[in-house]
């Protein structure tokens, strides 16, 4: 809170009317962001790591973006294992959007996945999601963040973040034009220009 309020408060004090998302996995954190200026929540636990999101995602109706990840972000790269990753990621969210709904959460116009590129993935699982990604658009809006990521580092034999721009602008690429909604990116001018 005292590194992202102020974040947000001197953004829309200063006029600017762009979207902007808190990415916390705390109901108490997204709650104080939506009342400073944010407009969504992306929570990486996709509302289960605090019990007390569900109810603040019903309550204030804003869109929320549900995360894959295996395990924990302490634990998800240990020994990444599924019997069809994409088949699984899609199980999941399914399974989320049915206990949300439970909740009183209007999932068909709030809800945005995200496969969790990097998230509890191997390479090889990576690839088969930013492959499918753009499927799960058919029941929801989909968002890939591939940007910078270990996986590219590992095609590209880069070791450096910042040596993966051109990595990233091919995952950009084929995201967009898979029909993938959004990207979530380091290099927002380069991206944009892709």
């Amino acid at each position: 809170i005292e590194r992202a309020i102020p974040v947000f408060q001197g953004a829309r004090g200063r006029g600017l009317r762009l979207p902007m998302s808190i990415d916390t996995r705390s109901a108490r954190v997204a709650e104080a962001a939506l009342d400073a200026g944010a407009d969504m929540i992306n929570d990486v636990s996709a509302a289960r790591h605090d019990p007390r999101m569900p109810r603040l995602l019903a309550e204030r109706g804003v869109p929320f973006v549900i995360m894959h990840m295996q395990g924990s972000p302490q634990t998800m790269q240990a020994a990444p294992h599924y019997e069809n990753v994409v088949a699984d990621v899609a199980a999941f969210f399914e399974q989320r959007a049915e206990a949300l709904t439970a909740t009183g959460v209007d999932v068909p116009s709030q809800m945005i996945v995200d496969p969790g590129i990097g998230f509890g993935k191997t390479l090889e699982h990576n690839l088969a999601l930013l492959r499918a990604a753009a499927g799960y658009g058919e029941r929801w809006p989909v968002v890939v963040g591939p940007s910078r990521k270990r996986f590219l580092g590992e095609i590209l034999n880069e070791p450096e973040p910042s040596g993966r721009v051109f990595g990233t602008a091919a995952t950009v690429a084929h995201a967009a034009l898979s029909g993938v909604a959004m990207v979530r990116v380091h290099d927002v001018k380069a991206m944009r220009q892709v």
